[in-house]
């Protein structure tokens, strides 16, 4: 039997009883058919999981009872924020589904000035709203029981004038500098800037390598905007983190 885990946007703890959201209940209940007594595992977004059971469904509405909770340590101890520069189509949603995978703790989509994408602000909102639902499909998914935090789109220079993490890093082809020439932060926080479909501009490279960003080469292949985020978190997490 398939136990489906799903992320559940309420306060959970154990022996404890939940009328399930309406998006929840359309995917269990809807589009999975599930019936009374199913078993689920679901999550809540602040760490670790839950064994729960499928109650009471009708025609618009369902419970769960939630049982025991499940301790999970799979966070990668490097906390990896990236500094995504908002690309075309689908490409921004694949790279947010795949950091989310490769272990990321948080991404800060950018503007920039090869950026081809332009949101008015209600755009923006839903635009964020939307992101933040792939980073929760790819936690359900890759079995995470904290989800990302996807913020709501700066400028590239923002960004990087009031970047705090340790090492920071500016993926950079045109350069001869290698991750593995630099040292572990003794913090382990890592803020990483990857540019657009056009790449970052010389002006835009200086002024991170000026405010204490090292730029690196990722191999002697230039990668696309949505490949870079994979790269350079399992090269991270080679190097410094879980992956082994």
């Amino acid at each position: 039997m398939r136990i489906p885990r799903v992320y559940i946007d309420l306060p959970l703890s154990e022996n404890t009883l939940h009328s399930l959201p309406e998006d929840t209940f359309h995917y269990l209940c809807k589009v999975l058919r599930l019936k009374s007594e199913h078993p689920l595992i679901v999550f809540d977004g602040t760490g670790g999981q839950y064994n729960a059971i499928l109650k009471k469904v009708e025609k618009r509405q369902a419970e769960i009872i939630i049982n025991n909770f499940i301790a999970l340590d799979n966070e990668s101890p490097l906390k990896v924020t990236l500094g995504q520069t908002l690309s075309r189509g689908e490409r921004m949603d694949y790279a947010i589904q795949k950091a989310v995978e490769t272990g990321v703790f948080a991404i800060q989509p950018l503007f920039s000035e090869r950026c081809e994408v332009k949101l008015n602000d209600s755009r923006i909102e839903k635009r964020v709203q939307h992101w933040q639902q792939v980073a929760i499909s790819a936690a359900e998914q890759s079995g995470r029981g904290i989800i990302p935090q996807i913020h709501h789109p700066i400028t590239l220079k923002e960004w990087v004038e009031n970047c705090k993490e340790m090492l920071k890093l500016t993926l950079h082809h045109h350069t001869e500098h290698k991750l593995t020439q630099l040292s572990q932060p003794s913090n382990n926080t890592v803020a990483a800037l990857i540019g657009p479909e056009g790449g970052l501009t010389e002006e835009e490279v200086k002024f991170s390598e000026d405010r204490g960003f090292t730029a690196i080469s990722l191999g002697p292949r230039v990668l696309r905007t949505e490949t870079a985020p994979i790269v350079i978190l399992s090269t991270l997490n080679t190097l410094w983190g879980d992956i082994i």
